[in-house]
C-alpha cells in the first residue's frame, strides 16, 4: 500500500537534525526540527505549513531565518509547535508587506505585518509528561486525517519527541468499483474522508455523474465492499535524549510500532560515559530503544562530528542493537 507520508533527513546522519515529510497528494509539508535547510528548494520551504521544534539549541534551530525569509510575502499561516522556551531564545519577529501569519503555542505578539497566535499544545506547567500529549490545533468533534503526539523528554532542558500519524489509510479496489459499474473520479475521496471520519452507513455520498449518468447519492453502507480500511503510517522524531528509564518509557509509548523512527545515535557504545555525560544516546541505546517500541525501520542521525568518516561503523552497531536476538 502506498505510504502517504515521505519523510527525508534532510541533511543526513551526520548534519544538523531536520526531517522534512511531505504528505502525497497534498501540496503541504511539514518539519521536525530546522536546522540548516539550505540544501532544501525554495518550493520545498514554501509548502511547509506545520513546524515541530524538538528545543532551541542552535543546530536544531538555525534554519528558521532562512524559512522565514522564504515565507515572507505569501498569504502563508504556519502552524509552529516547540517547548515552552523556545519563544524566549529565538526573538520571533517578521517585516513583511503582505500578511504571513505564524501560530505559535509560546505567546501572542503582533508586529508589523505579521501575527503570533498561541496554541496551548503542551502546557508550560506540564513538566516531564509520562505519556503523549496531543498537538492537533482546535480539535473538532470528527477525527482528523492525520494528527502530531509529543512527549516532553529530559536533555538537561525540555526536548519534545514527535509522532505523526495517519489516522486510517483507505484503500479502494478499482476492481470492485468496475463490478459496480461505478467511475473513478473525485468523488472518491469524499468516500475516504467519511470512511476516515467514521461516518455512518446512511450517511450520504455524491458520486460524481458519467457520460451516461447523473450525480447521485448512495448510503456509505453500501459502498463498503469497494474499500479496505488498515492502520494509518506512523512516523516518529526523536533526538537529543538523555538515556534514562523515564526517557525510554516515554520515548517506547509514543513511537510504539512506527513505521519509520528516526532516532539520534549521537555516541558510539563505547563512548558510553560520554554520551551520559552530554545527556546524549549511544548507538546501542537508540537500536534498542527502537526493537522495544516494535518499529518496522529505524533511521539513526545526529552522529557526533567527531565520528565523521566512520558513518558506517555507527550505523551497523545501532542496527545490531535494532535486530537483537533476532539478528
Amino acid at each position: 500500500m502506498r505510504p502517504i507520508f515521505n519523510p527525508s533527513l534532510v541533511n543526513g546522519r551526520c548534519g544538523d537534525p531536520t526531517v522534512y515529510v511531505e504528505t502525497l497528494f497534498e501540496k503541504h509539508s511539514l518539519l521536525f526540527d530546522v536546522g540548516e535547510i539550505a540544501s532544501l528548494s525554495a518550493r520545498k520551504i514554501q509548502r511547509v505549513d506545520q513546524l515541530f521544534v524538538s528545543h532551541a539549541h542552535i543546530d536544531h534551530f538555525v534554519g528558521f531565518d532562512h524559512l522565514l525569509r522564504l515565507l515572507v510575502g505569501h498569504e502563508k499561516t504556519v502552524q509552529l509547535y516547540g517547548p515552552a522556551r523556545l519563544s524566549q531564545t529565538s526573538g520571533l519577529s517578521v517585516e513583511s508587506g503582505r500578511k504571513l501569519s505564524l501560530r505559535s503555542r509560546f505567546r501572542c505578539e503582533r508586529t508589523r505585518n505579521a501575527e503570533f497566535h498561541v496554541y496551548h499544545a503542551v502546557p508550560a506547567e506540564a513538566g516531564l509528561c509520562r505519556g503523549a500529549v496531543s498537538l492537533t490545533p482546535n480539535p473538532c468533534r470528527r477525527p482528523l486525517r492525520r494528527t502530531v503526539s509529543a512527549a516532553i523528554l529530559e536533555h538537561g532542558t525540555p526536548c519534545l519527541a514527535f509522532a505523526l500519524r495517519e489516522a486510517a489509510h483507505v484503500n479502494i479496489w478499482k476492481n470492485r468499483l468496475s463490478e459496480h459499474g461505478l467511475p473513478v473520479g473525485p468523488w472518491l475521496r469524499s468516500l475516504k474522508q467519511a470512511v476516515v471520519e467514521r461516518r455512518a452507513d446512511d450517511h450520504l455520498i455524491r458520486i460524481d455523474g458519467s457520460a451516461t449518468s447523473d450525480d447521485r447519492l448512495v448510503p456509505l453502507g453500501s459502498l463498503r465492499d469497494l474499500l479496505t480500511v488498515t492502520a494509518g503510517q506512523k512516523i516518529a522524531y526523536v533526538t537529543d535524549v538523555a538515556d534514562t528509564p523515564a526517557n525510554r518509557a516515554a520515548i517506547t509509548a509514543l513511537v510504539q510500532n512506527a513505521d519509520i523512527l528516526f532516532i539520534e545515535a549521537a555516541f558510539a557504545e563505547a563512548d558510553v560515559a560520554l554520551a551520559r555525560n552530554r545527556a546524549h544516546l549511544t548507538t546501542m541505546a537508540a537500536g534498542e530503544i527502537a526493537r522495544q517500541a516494535n518499529v518496522r525501520r529505524v533511521e539513526p542521525f545526529h552522529f557526533s562530528p567527531r565520528y565523521a568518516g566512520d558513518e558506517v561503523r555507527m550505523l551497523a552497531e545501532v542496527m545490531t542493537a535494532f535486530r537483537g536476538s533476532h539478528a
